[in-house]
C-alpha cells in the first residue's frame, strides 16, 4: 500500500488529508492557486513529496503562496531557466535559488535588517577579494588544506566554510548552480543576482517555520567547534541548564514582537539577540545588541555603521540593549555585575595575552625570526590557537555565562600559550635561529 497525499487547497489556508491507497501516489489541488502552480505541487508531491508535505504544513502554504511566487523570476533574470519540464515553452522562467530579492518582496523590514548584521559579511568576507581575509583564507583553504592539489582546491571549502558561512554561486550553461557553490545553507551566501544572505540558513526549506529559528539548534549548526563553542557554552549556562530541562514543553510559536517570558523560562540565543522582548522590537541585525567585537584577535567595542566591518554596530547602545533584554528576568545588580565580572576578563585577555602575543610576533617577523609557512612554525601556531581557538573561548564563555570555557578551555589554555611563545620567542632572539 502506497500513501495518498492529498492537499486541499482552499482560499487562505491549505489542509491536508492522508489516506492509504493500493496504486499511484497523487495529488488533488482545489482552489487558491493559478494552473501554473497548482502543476507545480501536483508534480513534485509525486518526485519530492517531502518538500510538498513540508510546503503544506506551512505558513506560505496556509495563505495560498506557491512554488511559483517564490521561483519565478523575470527573464531578464541571470538566474532565469525553463529546465523545469512544467515551464518549458511557456512564458514563465524559473530557477531552483530563492534570493534574499525575493523574500525581500515580502519580509523587507526581515532583509534589510540582515543586511546591516555581521551575517551579511559571512561569505563576502572570504569570497571576494576586497573581503576581511581573502588571502589568508584562499592560502589556508587552497594550498595547507588542500595541499596545492589543483583537482582538490575547493573541496576543504566546499565540505565545511561554504556551509556555514556562504558560498558564492555560480551557475554552469543550463543556469544550474555549479557543485563549487551548491548545494550550501550558508548564512552569508552571495547569489548570482548580486544579493547577499541565506534566509534558510535558519529557517529551513520549505517549511520556514518560525519556531525552529527561535530554538538554540537553529544557531548550533554553525555556531559550535573549538574556535567559537557558543551552543556549548550555552549549555554550560544556567540558561542552557534551564532550557534542556525543559524546553520542550515551551510556547515556541508565539507571533513575533509577542514571544516573551512566560512563553519560555529561559533565553534562547534568539531571545537575547534577535526576539521583540520587554520594549525591544524584533531584529534580524545579530550585530545590533553586542559591545565587543568577540571573534578579532584582539576585542574592541563596535562602532561602525558598516556590515562589512568586523566592528560593526554600536558597542554602547549594544550593551543598553542586551541589559534590557536581562531585564526582563534580572535585578539591575544581578545584571550590572555580570556584565562588569565579563567585561574585565574580555580586557584581560586583551592586554595580558593577546598585545604581548602581538609584540613578540613583530618583534620576529622585523628580525626574519618567523617561519614563511605559519602552519608549519610552532610559533605561529600557537600565536592562532592563542587568540582563534584558546582566547575566543575565553572570551564568549564570560560574555554567555559558561564559566567551563571562560576558565578551563579559556584563561587556563592561554596561559600555557603564552608561556609557550615567550619560551620560543627568548630561545630564538638569543640564537639568532627558528628551531627545527
Amino acid at each position: 500500500m502506497r500513501l495518498l497525499l492529498a492537499v486541499i487547497v482552499a482560499v487562505g489556508m491549505v489542509a491536508p488529508a492522508f489516506a492509504l491507497d493500493s496504486g499511484i501516489k497523487t495529488l488533488k489541488v482545489e482552489r487558491g492557486l493559478t494552473p501554473d502552480a497548482q502543476k507545480c505541487v501536483e508534480c513534485h508531491a509525486d518526485k519530492q513529496p517531502g518538500i510538498v508535505a513540508d510546503w503544506a504544513a506551512s505558513r506560505h502554504g496556509h495563505v495560498g503562496v506557491s512554488c511559483i511566487d517564490c521561483h519565478s523570476v523575470d527573464k531578464s533574470s541571470p538566474m532565469a531557466a525553463q529546465n523545469c519540464p512544467g515551464v518549458k515553452g511557456t512564458e514563465l522562467y524559473v530557477t531552483v535559488m530563492v534570493t534574499p530579492a525575493t523574500c525581500g518582496r515580502c519580509h523587507a523590514n526581515e532583509v534589510g535588517q540582515f543586511g546591516r548584521s555581521g551575517h551579511h559579511r559571512g561569505s563576502l568576507q572570504y569570497n571576494v577579494k576586497e573581503g576581511l581575509n581573502f588571502k589568508g583564507m584562499s592560502d589556508l583553504i587552497e594550498k595547507h588544506e588542500a595541499q596545492g592539489i589543483e583537482k582538490y582546491k575547493r573541496a576543504p571549502e566546499m565540505a565545511g566554510c561554504m556551509q556555514c558561512h556562504g558560498s558564492k554561486i555560480t551557475l554552469g550553461a543550463d543556469k544550474r548552480p555549479t557543485k563549487e557553490g551548491w548545494p550550501a545553507a550558508g548564512i552569508g551566501t552571495i547569489w548570482p543576482d548580486g544579493t547577499v544572505g541565506n534566509c534558510v540558513a535558519c529557517h529551513t526549506r520549505h517549511r520556514f517555520n518560525i519556531a525552529e529559528a527561535r530554538k538554540p539548534a537553529a544557531c548550533a549548526s554553525c555556531h559550535l567547534g573549538p574556535d567559537h563553542p557558543d551552543i556549548e557554552i550555552y549549555e554550560n549556562s544556567k540558561h542552557g541548564h534551564i532550557y534542556n530541562a525543559e524546553g520542550a514543553s515551551w510556547n515556541f510559536n508565539s507571533a513575533p514582537d509577542a514571544w516573551e517570558p512566560g512563553d519560555y523560562r529561559a533565553p534562547t540565543c534568539a531571545v537575547c539577540h534577535m526576539s521583540g522582548i520587554g520594549g525591544l522590537t524584533t531584529t534580524h541585525n545579530i550585530s545590533e545588541r553586542l559591545k565587543w567585537n568577540l571573534w578579532l584577535p584582539e576585542s574592541k567595542i563596535r562602532n561602525s555603521p558598516d556590515p562589512l566591518n568586523p566592528l560593526t554596530g554600536d558597542g554602547a547602545e549594544g550593551r543598553k540593549k542586551m541589559m534590557a533584554v536581562c531585564a526582563n528576568c534580572h535585578s539591575s545588580l544581578h545584571t550590572e555585575n555580570f556584565f562588569q565580572q565579563a567585561d574585565l576578563n574580555v580586557e584581560l585577555y586583551n592586554e595580558g595575552y593577546f598585545q604581548p602575543a602581538e609584540a613578540m610576533r613583530k618583534e620576529l617577523a622585523d628580525k626574519k625570526l618567523l617561519k614563511a609557512n605559519p602552519w608549519d612554525d610552532e610559533f605561529q601556531r600557537t600565536y592562532y590557537y592563542l587568540w582563534h581557538h584558546e582566547g575566543r573561548r575565553m572570551r564568549q564563555g564570560a560574555v554567555m555565562n559558561g564559566p567551563d570555557y571562560a576558565h578551563w578551555h579559556g584563561v587556563f589554555e592561554l596561559q600555557q600559550d603564552i608561556y609557550k611563545l615567550k619560551s620560543i620567542y627568548n630561545k630564538r632572539l638569543k640564537t639568532g635561529t627558528i628551531e627545527e
